[in-house]
């Protein structure tokens, strides 16, 4: 039961994240929808396949681990991939900039 709950809400957030990518206005909130996308529903799928999964603990071990490192690496990256875009030039399509007061 926990399983499917698991799933459902993984895909789920992968669906409002897929949404997300195609209806926000510039890159920077894409980027979050994705990272959103990517750490929620990835988390949410590989817990739900740690439950539901016959294996032995070694292998459930490993799903833990690539749980554990897409949690802490993936909002690196994507911080990166804006801090990168900011840099280059790409302005966000927002009202308010903070971080532009802090980088004047």
């Amino acid at each position: 039961m926990i399983e499917a709950a698991l799933l459902i809400f993984g895909g789920a957030v992968m669906l409002f994240g897929a949404l997300g990518i195609l209806r926000f206005p510039d890159v920077y909130t894409r980027l979050h929808a994705a990272t959103k996308c990517d750490t929620g529903g990835a988390m949410g799928i590989i817990l739900a396949l740690v439950l539901m999964m016959e294996a032995p603990a070694l292998v459930k071990l490993k799903f833990l681990v690539l749980a554990f490192l897409i949690a802490m690496i993936n909002p690196m990256v994507s911080h990166a991939i804006a801090r990168g875009a900011y840099k280059y030039g790409v302005k966000p399509k927002v009202v308010v900039d903070m971080y532009a007061w802090d980088n004047p």
